[in-house]
């Protein structure tokens, strides 16, 4: 293999870290899209509004499509540029990061489907804790993304508090859905409706805690666990 000179690899390096901010600058615009999923799939389900779901469930296939673009770019990066030991690791995380937000843009379309489900039938509830969960699985999206672009442990940390607190809020929406089904069995189709709802709002945290632990990864070397 030819051994590189100084400028050779300085010319390499400044072109890897063009190509990387162009990844990421597409990274945080698949992000972008994904917290929109995600908050106009409980607008849809709050209003019970069925267009505004179908909106959201149309707009999944962009994502899919900027995964996979993003995917090809990141191979791309490596056959062309070869990049070593943390800049391979770089690249390498985003790699894993986009299937994460394509799993959480899923959840979303399928948040959006159970409107369409639920129509107009009155809720069994009222919706105050999965908005909750909604929106603290947003910031998670963005802080996950935000801590990858800036490479700051200390605010992928945080994720992991945001992520408890969704998983508090889930068991309370379990239990407050459990009680009203055993109740009432008319209510157990709806409310197994808004349980499953409740579900991927916790899997969105989940993935988002994925990509946190990720970071912390790229920046210590060190694995963490922020699910316990």
């Amino acid at each position: 293999m030819k051994h590189m000179d100084k400028s050779e690899f300085t010319e390499r390096k400044v072109v890897f870290e063009e190509k990387m901010n162009g990844l990421q600058e597409k990274l945080q615009y698949m992000g972008s899209l994904v917290e929109e999923a995600i908050a106009r799939a409980i607008e849809s389900l709050k209003k019970q509004d069925p267009n505004l779901a179908r909106a959201v469930i149309e707009g999944d296939d962009r994502i899919d499509d900027l995964e996979q673009e993003i995917e090809e770019k990141c191979l791309e990066v490596i056959a062309t540029q070869q990049p070593m030991a943390r800049d391979l690791r770089r690249v390498a995380t985003l790699f894993k990061m986009i299937n994460d937000l394509e799993r959480m843009a899923d959840y979303a379309t399928s948040i959006a489907k159970i409107t369409i489900r639920i129509g107009q039938q009155p809720f069994v509830k009222p919706l105050v804790d999965i908005p909750r969960m909604a929106f603290l699985s947003q910031k998670m999206v963005k802080q996950s993304l935000d801590a990858y672009v800036r490479e700051d442990v200390e605010l992928a940390l945080t994720v992991g508090t945001d992520d408890d607190e969704i998983d508090h809020l889930f068991g309370q929406i379990f239990r407050e859905l459990l009680t009203i089904m055993m109740e009432n069995p008319k209510t157990i189709t709806q409310a197994a409706q808004l349980l499953f709802v409740g579900r991927w709002l916790e899997r969105i945290s989940d993935h988002a805690t994925n990509i946190a632990e990720e970071v912390i990864f790229l920046v210590t070397g060190e694995k963490k666990n922020l699910n316990d």
